[in-house]
Formats: structure tokens, C-alpha cells, sequence
């Protein structure tokens, strides 16, 4: 796959970029493996200073890198700005918090007079140099969620982004150097896949996390494991959206549309199948499918437009034979499911139901504005469905009943359940899936700690 920009509201290539030869992947591994020697020892105040100037700067420039991020992969201008202030704040809370997250722990006094130590306590400490391999759909988000506790933990960052958002990645490298990081903290390797496996098996990249597809997870955990080094892996999802009898109906479908068509639909976190009580069910998909047909489908960069293209071309055919696929099993196509005419990506909002089991689209990942609805006769066929999956990122439901909660948050194979709203990623929040969505934690405390050496430091009497 070519590295270049191609807008997918027309197809036009607007950019393209040579990737590095094997002469400067080897200067930039040098530059990281230096630049670490010295950074891992600067102080959490000084690497604040620099993740609060990259939080400025990003701010200031939000609206340039908002189009940037919109021509290069579809996503309506207003979704990115949003994506782009979202980075800022993850920034800022980690820049705050970093220090006290990695504090040193003090094990109980009694466990430390049993093991024969004066005193005792474990340390965190940084790895080096981290290799992320990144997807194009959230271009800033996806890496600063990385590069934000990576830098803080004083690691320091080697960035392989998806082909067809280069100059998200180049303006990423920009980004942090103009803020202050030495350089070699953070670099964009302008590269193609098959670089990626023998980049991680040199030994100077001491650890690796990549959000993408299974496919790509498993080469990269196949790799790392070979080399024995650590992975984080977040992979797809088809995440559930329970409807319960008791839920408010009306928000439940509202938010429902929000929560499918985010990014294009193009979300690992997007709700992908619904899953509502037989009790309630036919009101539910009324409103449901309304507020599906009534979004605006069109240019990404005009502000009022709630849906844009996807990102590829290869990606609009994958969701159409998945659709194509159900109808012909015998699934119902209630809104959507044809492709429009004229340029671009496009693919309308579109809700299928009478799905069953030996459909394509019940088990595999649907990445784009496509939501697949099921009838449930209770609550433990509502879970059944929702763990009738190969994936296990998140999950909603929505229910006022407190003893419904419990048995949902117990009994779902997800690494998330939010009750009466949509999934959203949040710094505070530790972020990650189970199954085949992957494994290791992004964001909060969890996920700064992922790629420290947790050291245990005892000291006789």
C-alpha cells in the first residue's frame, strides 16, 4: 500500500511520501535508543512541562490538523476537532497525574518484617524505546492515548501509522519536538507493513502496542512473543446494545444512532448490535431506524454533515459484501444497504434485522454505518447473544433495574459495561478487551503502567 493521502470523498491523491530506506530507520533506532539513555532519567515535572506546551500547541492548531485528519480519512470536520481537543485534555490529565501513578508502593509493614527486609518498596521504571503501530481511523487519538503515558513513564515513542494518514504522523513528530521533548522521544517511521517485523526484532525497540485488525495483532504478538517482549493488542470489536424493558426508549434509540455511526461507523468501540427485548422491540427499531434515515450523509468537511465516506475503497467493499451477504440469507434490510451513485466512499446508514447465526455479518466486524438488531425473549437471551461473539471489546445496556445491572456487568465478556449510555474512551478509564479484541489495558493507571519494568527493591536488616 502506497503512503499517501487520497481524500475519500472524491478519491483524489493529494500527497505522497517515499517510505524511509533501511539507512534512516537505523539512524532514527540509534537516535531513540541515545535519546532514552538521557530522557529516562529527566524529572516528571520536566516532562510535564513539555506534554502541557504539546497540549497547548494542539489546541492552537486543532482546526489545521481537524482538516488534515478529515481529507486524509473521511471523518466529518466537526469529529475532528473533537478528536483533536480530546488528545489535549488525555494529555494534560496525564501530565497531572503521571507522578503519583507511578509513585513508588510501599508493601504492608507486616509483609515487609516477614520477608527479613529493613524496608522494601517497588519502583517503576521505563523500558525504552516503544514501537506503536497505529490505524487511521481515530489518526490522533489512537497515538496520543500511547504517547501521553509513554513519554510521561519516560519512555520514548516510535511511531509506524497507518499508509493513508502520513501527514497526521508527520505532524504528530512535529508536534512533540515543537513542545520541548528532546529530540528522538518521539519519531514517525514512514514505513510499510513489512518493515514492522524486523523493526521489532531489534533488540534497541524493547516493546510494542498496535490497535488494529486480528490479522495484524497476531503478526505482531507472534513477533514480540518470539522476541519476548511485552505487547498491548486492541483489537476489533462487535460491541453489544442491550435495550431493556425498563430503559427510557426513546434516549436508548437516540444515542443509539450516535453510538453506531460515530467515525463513519469506522469505531472498534462503535455499538454494532442491538440487542432488544421482545417487549419493547418494535418500538425500538421504529425510532431507531428514523434517526438512521435522517442523518445527512455527505462532503465531511461541510459542518453540518453527521456522516462522511470511508476511509478506502477496499473498506466500503468489505461492509457491502457483508450486507449483501445477510440479505441473501434471508436478513431484512430496513433502511440503507445500497450503494450511492457518484464519487467518493460513501455508504448510507443502514439497519438489518432477522439475523441469524450462519450470517457473515453475526460474526464478523462490521466497520462502517451498519447496525444488525436482535429480539430477545429476556435478559439471559440478551446476554447469550452478546457473548455469541469472537470479540469482547465493550458493551451498553440500558436498563433502570439495579439487579439487571448486576447480572449484565457480572455476566458479559467485555472490558467495559456502560449502563444507560454509549462507550467512550476516557484518560481516567483504563481501555481494552478480551477474546480476540485483544489484551493489556490502554489509558489511566493501567495503562501507564504497561510499559514500565515493575522492580522490586528489598533492603536487609
Amino acid at each position: 500500500m502506497p503512503i499517501a493521502t487520497v481524500n475519500p470523498a472524491n478519491g483524489e491523491t493529494l500527497k505522497t511520501y517515499e517510505a524511509m530506506g533501511e539507512e534512516e530507520i537505523e539512524r532514527r533506532l540509534q537516535l531513540a535508543e541515545a535519546t532514552f539513555r538521557t530522557y529516562r532519567t529527566t524529572s516528571f515535572t520536566e516532562r510535564a512541562r513539555f506534554l502541557n506546551r504539546a497540549a497547548e500547541l494542539l489546541d492552537d492548531g486543532g482546526q489545521d490538523i481537524a482538516r488534515v485528519m478529515t481529507t486524509e480519512m473521511g471523518k466529518p470536520v466537526k469529529q475532528a476537532r473533537a478528536e483533536a481537543a480530546k488528545c489535549a485534555k488525555a494529555m494534560r490529565w496525564y501530565a497531572e497525574h503521571a507522578e503519583s501513578l507511578l509513585a513508588d508502593e510501599e508493601p504492608a509493614a507486616y509483609d515487609v518484617k516477614d520477608s527479613g527486609a529493613s524496608r522494601a518498596l517497588v519502583r517503576y521504571r521505563p523500558l525504552g524505546p516503544v514501537l506503536a503501530v497505529m490505524p487511521w481511523n481515530f489518526p490522533l487519538w489512537q497515538v496520543v492515548r500511547f504517547a501521553a503515558p509513554a513519554l510521561m513513564a519516560g519512555n520514548v515513542g516510535l511511531l509506524k501509522h497507518a499508509s493513508n494518514v502520513p501527514q497526521t504522523a508527520l505532524f504528530l513528530e512535529d508536534l512533540f519536538h515543537q513542545a520541548g521533548f528532546p529530540e528522538g522521544c518521539f519519531q514517525t517511521l514512514l514505513v510499510g507493513s513489512g518493515a514492522i517485523d524486523e523493526i521489532l526484532r531489534d533488540e534497541r525497540v524493547k516493546a510494542a502496542t498496535l490497535t488494529g485488525s486480528e490479522p495484524a495483532g497476531r503478526a505482531v504478538a507472534s513477533t514480540a512473543g518470539n522476541m519476548v517482549k511485552k505487547t498491548v493488542l486492541e483489537l476489533g470489536g462487535s460491541d453489544p446494545y442491550i435495550v431493556m424493558p425498563s430503559a427510557d426508549i426513546d434516549r436508548a434509540a437516540e444515542i443509539a444512532v450516535t453510538a453506531r455511526v460515530q467515525n463513519n461507523g469506522q469505531s472498534c468501540i462503535a455499538a454494532k448490535r442491538f440487542i432488544v427485548h421482545t417487549d419493547v422491540y418494535d418500538r425500538f427499531a421504529e425510532r431507531f431506524v428514523e434517526g438512521m434515515k435522517a442523518l445527512k450523509v455527505g462532503d465531511p468537511l461541510e459542518e453540518d454533515t453527521e456522516v462522511g465516506p470511508l476511509a478506502s475503497e477496499q473498506g466500503r467493499a468489505d461492509l457491502e459484501e457483508l450486507v449483501d451477504d445477510a440479505r441473501r440469507s434471508g436478513a431484512s434490510v430496513l433502511c440503507g444497504g445500497q450503494r450511492p451513485d457518484g464519487p467518493g466512499w460513501y455508504y448510507p446508514p443502514t439497519v438489518i434485522a432477522d439475523v441469524t447465526r450462519e450470517m457473515r455479518i453475526h460474526r464478523e466486524e462490521t466497520f462502517g454505518p451498519v447496525a444488525t438488531l436482535y429480539r430477545a425473549d429476556g435478559l439471559d437471551e440478551a446476554v447469550l447473544i452478546a457473548n455469541d461473539s469472537p470479540f469482547g471489546l465493550s458493551s451498553n445496556v440500558w436498563t433502570r433495574d439495579e439487579a439487571e445491572v448486576d447480572r449484565f456487568v457480572r455476566d458479559l465478556e467485555a472490558g467495559g459495561v456502560y449502563v444507560n449510555g454509549m462507550t467512550a474512551s476516557h484518560p481516567a478509564f483504563p481501555f481494552g478487551g478480551v477474546k480476540r479484541s485483544g489484551y493489556g489495558r490502554e489509558l489511566s493507571g493501567h495503562g501507564i503502567r504497561e510499559f514500565c519494568n515493575i522492580t522490586t527493591v528489598w533492603h536487609g536488616a
